[in-house]
Parts: structure tokens; C-alpha cells; sequence
């Protein structure tokens, strides 16, 4: 178990981010959830008995404010884990400046922003866990992924580089890199390959399963399950890390 803490996780109106709070919520933190669907979020947070804080993480001015109200209501955010992230496909000569900028706004600036406006109190306070829910497209390339694996590998460099900067502060800083999750982002890729092969919904699927050597997409629990194990107390030592959760898929 841990100590109570004040939690801010982004993303949180569903799939990975909604089961991070639940999980979290659980283990007795107070928990601030964050997105832009205002119901679905309002859902969560009342399940939880949790904050709402609706917010366009790639708007710099909204991160800030959105860590002030979390701090005024419920104490210094302790641990963020910066979920929110977006999935975008294309061929890379087809890849536009827009989709680039994009994927880097929502998977690796919204982060650092956040990271940046929580970390102050996270060492006055002599303790903070950060995590960042990468991907292994964080560790390894996938074709027609260029701006998504270019924003996930740099997700994965800055946890790297805060970590060693805030070693000694009692701050931790880690990535978790699932392979596919169950979630609507699965979804929309098995859509994109039934578009694009004529393959059914199965047959989409099962490519997508075929690349993790235990034939599964990754369930939302498994994630959460890493995530409080970074968050414990005792997980100290456990820093700058690129914790690969895809079924032994990267070896790295």
C-alpha cells in the first residue's frame, strides 16, 4: 500500500486513464481526474469519489491553471501521470506539418507542461512520482507511424533526462510503453486496417493481437496494475525507466 496522495491523471474519461484512477482511487488517493469530455469525466470523478478538472492539455495556460485548482482543492499534486495521449497513421511522405505538430502537442508537450508546473512541489515537498503512459512505439519503429513514434520516443527521452536531473530530490520519473490496449484507440486502428486490407473485424484484430508473442491486446488493468506499483512508496528506486508492457513483444 501507499500513502495517501494527491493524483492527477489526464486522459481519464475512459480506457487507460479512467482505469488509473479507479485503481489509484481505490488504494485511497485523492484523485483528480482530467479531459475534455466534461460528462464522461464527471462520471468518472463521482464514481471514484474523485475531482473533475476538464481541460485542453495543449493548452499551456489551461496545465497551469488545472494544477493550481487541483493543489487548492486537494493538496500539492503528489503524483501525476500524464495519460492523455493521441494516435495518428499515415505514410510519411503523407504526413502533414498539422498531424506532426499535433501528435507532439498532445503525447509530449502536454506532459512536459504539466511535469513542469507539479515538479516545484513535488521536491519542495520531498517526494513526487511522474509517469508518463508512453508506448513501445517509444522503443522500437513501426512504418506509417513516423509523427507517433517520433512523440512517443520523445516522451520516453525526456522521462529519461528528468529523471537523472531530479535523482536526489526524492522525485521519481518513469514511462510505461504498452504494446495495443483494448481501448477505442485499438478500435479506431482495427478500423483503419479493415479500411485499408478489405480484412473484416476479426481478421483486423487478430493482426493487431498477432504482434504480441502472447496473441492478446493488453487489458486497461494490466496498465493501471504498473502504475500503482511506480507510485508506491516503495518504489523509490525504480527511475527513469521505459517499462515495456506488451506481452515480451520489444526486447529491449
Amino acid at each position: 500500500m501507499s500513502t495517501p496522495r494527491t493524483v492527477l491523471v489526464t486522459g481519464a474519461s475512459r480506457g487507460i486513464g479512467a482505469a488509473i484512477a479507479r485503481a489509484l482511487a481505490a488504494e485511497g488517493h485523492r484523485v483528480a481526474v482530467a479531459a475534455r469530455d466534461v460528462a464522461r469525466l464527471t462520471e468518472i470523478a463521482n464514481e471514484i469519489g474523485g475531482m473533475a478538472v476538464p481541460f485542453d492539455v495543449t493548452d499551456g495556460a489551461a496545465c497551469a491553471d488545472a494544477v493550481g485548482r487541483v493543489g487548492a482543492a486537494l493538496g500539492p499534486v503528489e503524483v501525476l501521470v500524464n495519460n492523455a495521449g493521441a494516435a495518428s497513421s499515415a505514410p510519411f511522405a503523407r504526413t502533414s506539418d498539422e498531424d506532426w505538430q499535433r501528435m507532439l502537442d498532445v503525447n509530449v508537450t502536454s506532459g512536459f507542461r504539466l511535469a513542469r508546473a507539479c515538479v516545484p512541489g513535488m521536491v519542495t515537498g520531498g517526494f513526487g512520482r511522474v509517469v508518463f503512459i508512453a508506448s513501445n512505439a517509444g522503443l522500437t519503429g513501426y512504418a506509417y507511424t513516423a509523427a507517433y513514434c517520433a512523440a512517443k520516443h520523445a516522451v520516453v527521452g525526456l522521462t529519461r533526462a528528468m529523471a537523472v536531473e531530479l535523482a536526489r530530490t526524492g522525485v521519481t520519473v518513469n514511462a510505461v510503453c504498452p504494446g495495443f490496449v483494448d481501448t477505442e484507440m485499438a478500435a479506431d486502428a482495427i478500423a483503419r486496417i479493415e479500411r485499408t486490407t478489405g480484412r473484416d473485424a476479426a481478421a483486423a484484430r487478430a493482426a493487431l493481437e498477432k504482434l504480441s508473442p502472447q496473441r492478446r491486446l493488453v487489458q486497461v488493468d494490466e496498465v493501471a496494475h504498473l502504475v500503482r506499483a511506480l507510485v508506491a512508496d516503495g518504489a523509490r528506486g525504480i527511475n527513469g525507466q521505459a517499462i515495456a508492457l506488451d506481452g515480451g513483444q520489444v526486447l529491449h
